[in-house]
């Protein structure tokens, strides 16, 4: 299934698309893609549901509709940085036997399609197209990848904005860098691993003003999703809702030489191949939005 949420900031409700590529309101059926809602059996459930009923269920026109994120604030959203060689290198950093793990506020999540609002004095905020995992069911000390696999509700796209100044020189915490409002853009759609199919086969692309700026598969990451999965769950509770970040590659604007951070009238464009595209429109905190 395509799952996603519509509606204003803090009013949206649950969506699915339908196999007549329909989306269509389930808040007859459930509350909000959270808790029980997200495991792959519930979701396993409904699906065989919406398919004998959907017709039951309003439609929803996305071109009169906001999109929000497809599962709301208020789980982890946890990064997993330098998990692409290239963008390691492009950093100048090694890579460890382990990966790098911070988090963002659960609080920067944003829609796909909402404003990307520039911090006050904010001087290299940077783009970064990664594959998000979201985690449909609590998970603590899994065995094995098989395991760890059977845990997830479902992938996004996702752009995990940084501050670099913040990020890199303000006394090494990233998660500084990572954690303004709107920072974590996500969806449009949840898509649930039958329709996915391999993670480590999606390519992952970044524009900036038509620019292609990242271009990469996400079979390139050092450590690949089930192993980060299992990873993490050996020293943190995963629980329904949470997203994992599991990297960028290379194309992102620290170090290089023109140093072409976002500004005000900038238009990022993210996609992770089967999960749909983000389009972000820079603004300064405090302007007002375009009308």
């Amino acid at each position: 299934m395509r799952l996603l949420r519509t509606g204003p900031p803090g009013e949206e409700v649950p969506c699915a698309v339908d196999r007549d590529g329909v989306v269509r309101c389930l808040s007859a059926w459930v509350p909000d893609w959270t808790g029980a809602a997200l495991s792959p059996a519930a979701l396993t459930e409904l699906a065989g549901r919406l398919a004998g009923s959907a017709n039951e269920l309003p439609e929803v026109r996305l071109d009169e509709v906001r999109t929000g994120p497809p599962v709301p604030a208020g789980g982890q959203l946890i990064s997993v940085g330098l998990n692409y060689r290239c963008h390691a290198a492009q950093a100048g950093m090694a890579i460890g036997p382990e990966p790098v793990i911070s988090t963002k506020s659960p609080w920067a999540l944003a829609g796909p399609h909402d404003d990307l609002l520039l911090p006050p004095g904010a001087e290299r905020v940077d783009w970064e197209v990664e594959l998000a995992v979201v985690i449909g069911t609590e998970a603590r000390y899994l065995p094995d990848e098989d395991a760890a696999r059977a845990v997830i509700a479902g992938y996004c796209t996702a752009n995990d904005v940084s501050e670099r100044s913040w990020l890199l020189d303000r006394g090494g915490q990233w998660v500084k860098g990572k954690s303004f409002e709107t920072f974590a853009p996500l969806g449009p759609y949840l898509v649930t691993p039958d329709e996915v199919g391999d993670p480590a086969a999606l390519r992952l692309t970044t524009r900036v003003n038509g620019e292609f700026m990242q271009d990469a598969k996400t079979g390139e990451m050092v450590f690949g999703v089930p192993w980060l999965i299992r990873y993490l769950t050996h020293f943190m509770v995963l629980r329904p809702g949470d997203v994992v970040l599991t990297g960028s590659p290379s194309g992102v604007a620290l170090r290089r030489i023109d140093e072409p951070y976002l500004q005000p009238g900038d238009v990022v464009e993210v996609e992770v191949e089967r999960l749909g595209a983000q389009r972000q429109r820079c603004r300064a905190h405090g302007e007002e939005p375009r009308r």
